[in-house]
């Protein structure tokens, strides 16, 4: 069995072994990471056989931490990243490039619209009709995006939504509240296979699944990371945040969007969105103005290069050809546009 684990923000882990007898034979650990010393290697091997074939990923870390000599520098990964990658190996988990990637970049559509599509392509994911994509959005409108569990009483102000000509739609994955303005707003969604992200914690692949934008951030001067729970982050301050819906049936699927502030008015962002305290007092601000650092300023780009950019660094790492919505699917996605994402009974069912 092979495994393989890109570090977010590090190395390379791979992992080759066998199952013989419900326990791990001949683990080979490899990769393009640091080590010292060289020996730590082999003591990395033999902390991992013979170790029963369901055991997690964090215990498969504390064997290895225990085996490894006293002054051992792990440079590039961890003894976490260790054990992840052997999960991924048991998982038998695909990798990035196994796959014929296609690019989505339409026109501005509605809010609903964008809801919907993203249930819609999952879905066509998980049925094994449609190659894994990135879709790029472009807004028709100004919008709030609510969570699917967030209440909507709690996240929006009414009179403020309405003041500033802004609609309220609910979307199928968790998370927080956002802010949407055409030409200040980026926002992409991933749709993958269940594959890809096998072995990995449900944190764990949030990181995973956007480390090619930190590489492209990184490319345009902007130095990010990931800020566990679901939010990318640089020492100016917050730039995106991320959700993730699971879809089981089929061969299973991981919807994964992204919005970024690429400009933002805080000003009418706190007269549409209710920002509370509590919220705010896990982020070590006492200011919602302070928590998002648009792009716009840290990068010097337009929105448009940005996104360009982006694109780029995607195709360079793992190929991606230019691909368009089906009549099929559009005309699905039309009707769940109409009938669920603008329906009063979704958008409030958390009231």
């Amino acid at each position: 069995m092979h495994g393989e684990y890109k570090v977010p923000g590090g190395k390379l882990v791979v992992v080759d072994l066998a199952v013989e007898d419900g326990s791990l034979r001949d683990v080979r650990v490899a990769g393009d990471f640091f080590l010292e010393p060289d020996e730590a290697l082999l003591d990395i091997n033999r902390a991992l056989e013979g170790a029963p074939a369901d055991t997690p990923a964090p215990e498969l870390a504390a064997r290895i931490d225990a085996a490894l000599p006293e002054g051992t520098v792990m440079f590039g990964f961890s003894s976490e990243a260790v054990g992840v990658a052997v999960r991924r190996a048991l998982a038998q988990a695909t990798d990035w490039h196994h796959y014929d990637w296609q690019l989505i970049h339409d026109g501005p559509q509605s809010p609903a619209l964008h809801m919907a599509l993203d249930e819609v392509l999952t879905a066509e994911v998980a049925a094994g009709r449609r190659p894994p994509t990135l879709r790029v959005w472009e807004w028709a409108s100004p919008a709030v995006i609510i969570g699917s569990f967030q209440s909507l009483r709690n996240e929006v102000d009414p009179e403020g939504a309405e003041r500033h000509g802004m609609t309220v739609v609910r979307r199928i994955s968790g998370g927080g509240a956002m802010f949407v303005e055409p030409g200040n707003t980026i926002t992409y969604s991933l749709c993958v296979p269940d594959a890809l992200v096998q072995g990995l914690s449900f944190a764990d692949s949030y990181a995973y699944l956007d480390d090619w934008v930190l590489a492209a951030l990184e490319g345009m001067g902007v130095k990010a990371w990931y800020q566990p729970l679901n939010d990318i982050a640089t020492e100016a301050g917050k730039i995106a945040g991320a959700a993730q819906k699971r879809v089981v049936s089929g061969d299973g699927a991981v919807l994964h969007h992204v919005t970024m502030a690429y400009d933002i008015d805080a000003d009418k962002m706190l007269d549409v969105l209710r920002i509370g305290k509590e919220k705010l007092s896990d982020k070590g601000t006492k200011s919602a103005k302070k928590r998002v650092d648009p792009l716009r300023r840290q990068t010097g780009l337009a929105r448009d290069a940005v996104i360009e950019r982006m694109v780029a660094s995607f195709r360079g790492r793992y190929g991606l050809t230019d691909g368009a919505v089906t009549p099929e699917e559009m005309a699905r996605a039309e009707e769940l546009a109409a009938t669920k994402f603008s329906s009063e009974e979704w958008t409030a069912r958390v009231p």
